[in-house]
């Protein structure tokens, strides 16, 4: 920072201002949910929301201490793994749970022909939807979960020895591998919960699923392709070199000013989202179709 001319102090500056106000927004935004949403549905809720700000914290932390990119993107990569699994135990939950959406869908089949894996193979059948289809559903997520943490833990395992390269992607390099690996771990996690979305949308317009999940997609799009793009870009040297930053440096330093920007527009516009009363936009069919429902509806 002492390198820094006016403009890039007053540009770090408002960064750092916006990343502050995206954690008070979110801490604001976890006490109402905690107050106000039931139990069952309270830590999915709060931590689909602290994915926006968490981005933002990390991006900010690698924007002053640009040598600390490796923790922060390790940082980020849990918690926008753990996210994905969270948002598909969402939509189960604002169904009303498993068994109520077995009974619901009791006859009901999950296209499996949607993105990102398989929006062209028309010609795939219909699932039917049984208890089975939605543990390959849930495991699908989890094993993102899961696995996306222990690769980039070992990624910075081979950092720290001087094997791993970030930006090395030669066939000899273990970037590559391990790269081409989080990737199809990520295909598979999208893709389970673009099914389960593409299945309960209509059900749950009324709870305001289609702009919760054009939120989820933004922070998959911000987070994954645009920062993978502008590294691709500063590796190329089409992004030029600004003393005493490397290209590489500098694309890392745009994608982290970049993610600031963003995750504070989301973690604002999902306050707004997640904001509504839940008890007020249960569907009728719940009513009807479990018994002692109308009861335990508030």
């Amino acid at each position: 920072s002492a390198g820094l001319d006016l403009p890039g102090r007053f540009l770090f500056a408002t960064l750092t201002l916006m990343t502050l106000i995206a954690i008070l927004v979110f801490i604001e935004e976890a006490v109402y949910i905690y107050r106000k949403i039931p139990s069952s549905k309270r830590s999915i809720i709060i931590w689909i929301n602290s994915a926006a700000p968490v981005i933002s914290t990390t991006s900010c932390i690698g924007m002053w201490v640009p040598r600390s990119t490796m923790f922060t993107d390790f940082t980020a990569g849990i918690i926008f793994a753990i996210v994905i699994h969270k948002f598909l135990m969402m939509m189960i939950k604002e169904c009303g749970g498993q068994k109520v959406l077995l009974k619901r869908f009791e006859n009901g089949r999950f296209t499996i022909s949607t993105g990102p894996c398989c929006c062209c193979c028309l010609c795939l059948p219909r699932v039917p939807i049984t208890r089975q289809t939605l543990f390959w559903l849930k495991l699908g997520t989890f094993q993102f979960a899961v696995f996306r943490p222990v690769l980039i833990f070992l990624s910075i395992v081979l950092w720290t020895n001087g094997n791993y390269v970030l930006y090395n992607l030669s066939p000899k390099g273990p970037a590559l591998w391990i790269s081409c690996f989080i990737g199809a771990l990520t295909l598979c996690a999208l893709w389970a919960v673009g099914i389960m979305f593409r299945k309960v949308r209509i059900l749950l317009k009324c709870k305001n699923i289609i702009p919760k999940f054009a939120l989820y997609q933004f922070i998959v799009i911000l987070n994954q392709i645009q920062t993978n793009v502008i590294n691709i870009f500063a590796t190329q040297k089409i992004i030029p070199c600004a003393p005493p930053l490397s290209p590489t440096a500098r694309g890392s330093q745009i994608a982290q000013q970049l993610l600031i920007m963003e995750m504070f527009l989301i973690t604002v516009i999902s306050r707004m989202v997640y904001r509504r009363k839940y008890h007020d936009l249960e569907p009728p069919e719940c009513v009807a179709e479990e018994p002692g429902d109308e009861k335990q509806t508030p």
